[in-house]
């Protein structure tokens, strides 16, 4: 019963950081408070451990499959680059030569984190242990709403990444595979759209 409980605490959580306006790094901070530091909290006070929502080094199956799935994610990326919305709107941070670049890629790096965490770990594992599809659909729903107002053709790619990742993060035991992919896809995408690549 505890696993229903505290899907019904966090799910409100989703929606936090969206309403909360503030600069890159303010936000960085927001949504490491809303969806890393407070879920860990609220987790730990109902007695869930860190291997319980996924808070542990991932299992071989989870790797193998990041591996497979960001060499995949590549000529994807190739081919969003060339969309004007896409490539207008990456990076979201503003940078003014490479230690800034890198810099902002490492606040995204935080934000993926804590994104993971939250939708990948604390509403995925312990619901999963219950009900695997009842929990892939409650946290892959509040994860493609936050999307809303990015370019139009991330929804429906969030809605499908999201079931993806966790299944990859079932496999792993872990949430770390969907953070990497999520993360180290998200930086390529932002060099492909700084880059040469970024000329149609």
């Amino acid at each position: 019963m505890r696993e229903y409980f505290l899907v019904l605490l966090l799910f409100p959580l989703s929606f936090a950081p969206r309403l909360i306006p503030s600069t890159f790094w303010g936000h960085v901070a927001v949504v490491l408070f809303f969806y890393l530091a407070l879920p860990l909290v609220i987790s730990r006070a109902l007695g869930f451990s860190r291997e319980e929502v996924g808070l542990t080094l991932p299992r071989g199956e989870g790797l193998k499959l990041f591996l497979l799935l960001f060499v995949l994610s590549i000529p994807l990326s190739i081919y969003g680059v060339r969309i004007p919305s896409m490539r207008n709107y990456y990076p979201v941070f503003h940078y003014s030569g490479f230690t800034t670049f890198l810099l902002g890629e490492l606040g995204m790096g935080l934000i993926m984190l804590a994104h993971e965490a939250f939708y990948r770990g604390f509403l995925l594992f312990p619901l999963a242990r219950k009900n695997e599809w009842l929990a892939i659909i409650l946290q892959d729903v509040p994860y493609t709403i936050v999307h809303i107002g990015k370019p139009g053709i991330e929804v429906p790619y969030a809605f499908i990444a999201g079931v993806i990742f966790a299944k990859m993060d079932l496999k792993g035991k872990s949430f770390l595979p969907s953070f990497l992919l999520h993360w180290l896809g998200s930086a390529f995408f932002d060099f492909l759209c700084v880059s040469s690549f970024a000329v149609p």
